[in-house]
């Protein structure tokens, strides 16, 4: 009891090559606007940014027998088809209160 296990399927990725691969998906599904990669706009990092993630689910693995069903490709095409065919969903964030600025940045005055 009380056990801490991270969750992961052995398919790290960077940054970068994850918002392609989205891209990719884009141009597939949703041609409208091809080739999306020409979206990808390049910013100073924020503080503390991850350049890439990794999980070890070695334990997880060997204590529970736990494997995961999808790997990087096929969860990310099932991700990509969701918010595709869910606008209803993701519409009203958009419009509403957060308008896709960019989070996590310290104001000038706060530092220092």
């Amino acid at each position: 009891m009380g056990e801490k296990y991270n969750v992961g399927g052995r398919n790290e990725r960077s940054n970068l090559q994850v918002v392609k691969a989205i891209c990719e998906l884009m141009d597939e599904f949703h041609p409208a606007g091809a080739p999306h990669e020409k979206l990808i706009n390049f910013v100073t990092d924020r503080p503390g940014h991850d350049q890439r993630y990794a999980i070890d689910a070695d334990k997880l693995e060997s204590e529970l027998s736990w494997r995961a069903r999808e790997n990087f490709d096929t969860g990310l095409v099932k991700t990509v088809k969701w918010y595709l065919g869910n606008e209803d969903w993701w519409r009203p964030i958009l419009e509403g209160d957060y308008k896709s600025e960019r989070l996590g940045l310290l104001d000038k005055e706060d530092a220092g």
